[in-house]
């Protein structure tokens, strides 16, 4: 029963993180970690897909390696959501609600990209 959760839990996060490749205002970094970790637990085809993923898989071997997140993933990051999703906001919302959701969504994606140890320069 556990595996099942966990492997449904790791597609579902895979699937907020890739919406997070396509919408400015999803972060996709912190979806992306945890959907490796339910896969690791549940399923080690999909673990191994996510880690063999040329787009994802440098960022996962990272993480689960040395606990860390490169510095240009970090910046590439910031500024396509602040950047993407600041113009997105600014010009095709009206509603001032979904605005400042939309903002704490992003300062959150933010917040926890900064916290998280960034990798040393090899």
């Amino acid at each position: 029963m556990r595996n099942t959760a966990y492997k449904s839990l790791g597609f579902l996060l895979l699937g907020l993180a890739i919406a997070g490749v396509l919408l400015p205002v999803v972060p996709t970094t912190p979806f992306l970690l945890l959907a490796a970790w339910f896969f690791s637990r549940s399923s080690q085809k999909w673990h191994q897909w996510l880690l063999r993923s040329e787009l994802f898989g440098p960022i996962i071997r990272n993480w689960e390696t040395n606990r860390c997140i490169g510095r240009r993933t970090k910046i590439v990051s910031i500024a396509l959501m602040l950047g993407m999703g600041g113009t997105s906001i600014a010009f095709a919302v009206d509603d001032n609600r979904i605005k400042l959701a939309a903002f704490a969504l992003m300062a959150i994606g933010c917040v926890t990209l900064l916290s998280i140890k960034t990798c040393p320069e090899n």
